[in-house]
């Protein structure tokens, strides 16, 4: 039971900064943005997120300024994207590329080391006991004592489901990336909902990236990111980023996640066991594309 607990709670922990991520990825989905720019900004957030916490002695404040990291980044995305309409592929790239230099020189000359910091000076996010569920029998430690940003992803993701598909905002949302062309000739132009939706996304993705260095672990190695946005995006293509099927996709991620952790104690080693969460990945966008070809070739007859 205790091990069935902890690969659970293992799961959880695991989805959680990718389900913020594609979260966020799922407005500008729906908005029309390709971004792949999410891998970057959880970066540039876990680095941030570490920094003011150590500064300035408290979370919150490491929280704050991993938002703003990660805003910043969403930015620079708006100013080439969507004002100057470069190509969003090679902005997101770049930006991705720029956010791995930039940690790793700031971590060196931030903190004087290289690889990892992981300093005492540093305050983590708490976990959050639930005094009534906790003492439900077999689900309450699932449910209680999780990381306060576990519970911010799931109110997220109500939230962003109700944004989306019962407002106005996310009807112009949606329109924004189905036909932007009427959306503009009804006065709303839709390239104000793009820029909405990266701010969304820089918010969401610098949750994610707080929690993935405050919350996750408590410590900021380089590129600790280490994919998970690649997998955010990957999740949102599944679902066609629906924010419930997004949470679902998160948790199988999650789960093959500490999976990987878990096969180490068998004396596999660690470079085979960290690829775990990205054999899922394609092993799903796999099975994504057969359901896609089935359902052209039935349109097609």
């Amino acid at each position: 039971m205790n091990i069935f607990t902890g690969l659970i709670n293992g799961a959880i922990a695991g989805a959680t900064p990718i389900l913020l991520a594609a979260l966020g990825g799922a407005y500008t989905f729906y908005a029309g943005v390709f971004n792949i720019a999410m891998e970057g900004m959880l970066l540039m957030a876990a680095f941030c997120a570490v920094w003011g916490s150590f500064t300035f002695g408290s979370w919150v404040a490491g929280v704050l300024l991993a938002i703003l990291g990660a805003l910043a980044l969403a930015l620079i995305f708006i100013f080439f994207a969507v004002l100057l309409d470069t190509d969003e592929f090679v902005t997101g790239i770049a930006l991705n590329l720029f956010t791995l230099g930039a940690t790793t020189y700031l971590l060196r000359q931030s903190f004087g080391v290289k690889g990892v910091y992981a300093g005492p000076g540093i305050d983590p996010i708490p976990a959050v006991k639930l005094p009534l569920i906790e003492q439900i029998p077999f689900i309450g430690p699932m449910l209680s004592g999780q990381n306060l940003m576990v519970y911010i992803a799931v109110l997220a993701t109500m939230v962003s489901a109700f944004l989306i598909f019962r407002t106005r905002f996310g009807l112009r949302l949606r329109a924004a990336g189905y036909n932007a062309a009427s959306l503009d000739s009804s006065g709303v132009p839709s390239s104000r909902l793009r820029v909405y939706a990266l701010l969304l996304c820089g918010v969401l993705c610098g949750l994610g990236g707080a929690f993935l260095s405050l919350g996750y672990v408590n410590l900021f190695s380089e590129n600790m990111s280490a994919g998970r946005g690649w997998i955010s995006l990957a999740a949102i293509i599944l679902v066609n980023g629906n924010p419930w099927g997004v949470a679902i996709i998160a948790l199988l991620f999650g789960f093959a996640d500490v999976l990987g952790l878990l096969l180490q104690s068998y004396q596999i080693p660690s470079q085979f066991t960290a690829m775990t969460p990205y054999l899922a990945t394609l092993v799903a966008l796999y099975f994504y594309a057969r359901r896609q070809r089935k359902e052209r070739n039935y349109v097609g007859t």
